[in-house]
């Protein structure tokens, strides 16, 4: 009898991971656009840990930033005023799977469209044109990418490509690859590391929430941000290029950047648009 008892209950677990595995995969697969429309929600993958695009506000619970505020507006036009944008965070490192798995229709998240990447996913077309830069505290020797050495260290964080970039230009120095950019920045400070590298925008951020550490030598890649989709999702891809369109056109876009980043020290804003 104990026999029989452990075989039902073997047979039960897998048959409820198959069930749950089934889901993943439907959710996936499924027409993301037109199952919006069914529930008035778009479902965005967001990071919360990078100032100016994502972060979370402690003292609201809430994460704040440029892409939080493009996905709503973006959900609105797609979706009508009704239209809910539920945001779920990820990470550099987990934003792939998370959209792969189908536990987020869409992914807005200083994510650079690259060869690389469109092998796997979709992208709509770009709403920010990032760059590559360095942070280094006020002083450093460190000026550009130039001046990094065998003698360097630049932190990174998993799952970006400025990783491989700052590997390219400069090949000699080493590089400390961490999970998120808020341990990054954490890592520079405790003097883990001579220079943080990242797209412009986020050190800015970076740059604007500790004074004594500053933006260095211009940019030394293109980052064009794009919004990323499974591969297959042409319709939601359709209707958020043309959202993208309108939010220009009508000044919303225009609107959204100043507020972000109008007031950060050296920051072009005609060179994003």
């Amino acid at each position: 009898m104990q026999k029989w008892k452990k075989w039902l209950a073997l047979a039960a677990t897998m048959l409820v991971a198959l069930a749950l595995s089934g889901c993943g995969q439907n959710a996936a697969s499924r027409d993301a656009l037109a199952h919006a429309k069914q529930t008035d929600t778009l479902v965005w993958g967001v990071k919360a840990d990078t100032r100016l695009f994502g972060l979370m506000n402690i003292k609201t619970g809430k994460i704040e930033g440029f892409d939080i505020d493009m996905a709503k507006a973006l959900t609105k036009q797609v979706l009508g005023k009704k239209g809910k944008a539920q945001l779920v965070q990820v990470t550099s490192d987990t934003r792939v799977p998370m959209l792969k798995g189908g536990n987020v229709d869409a992914v807005i998240a200083t994510m650079t469209i690259t060869p690389e990447r469109e092998k796997v996913l979709d992208f709509t077309d770009s709403y920010f044109n990032a760059g590559q830069s360095l942070l280094v505290a006020k002083g450093s020797k460190i000026k550009s990418v130039k001046d990094l050495t065998a003698d360097t260290k630049v932190i990174g964080v998993q799952g970006s490509n400025s990783v491989d970039n700052i590997k390219k230009a400069a090949p000699q120095t080493t590089v400390l690859q961490l999970s998120d950019y808020a341990q990054a920045f954490t890592a520079l400070k405790s003097h883990q590391g001579d220079a943080l590298t990242t797209d412009n925008g986020i050190l800015y951020g970076m740059s604007q929430q500790d004074s004594n550490y500053v933006v260095v030598g211009g940019m030394f890649t293109k980052e064009p941000y794009g919004i990323a989709l499974n591969k297959g999702q042409t319709a939601l891809q359709q209707a958020l290029n043309k959202a993208l369109k309108t939010l220009r056109a009508n000044g919303t876009y225009e609107k959204l950047v100043n507020k972000w980043f109008g007031d950060i020290p050296g920051f072009d804003i005609k060179e994003v648009e």
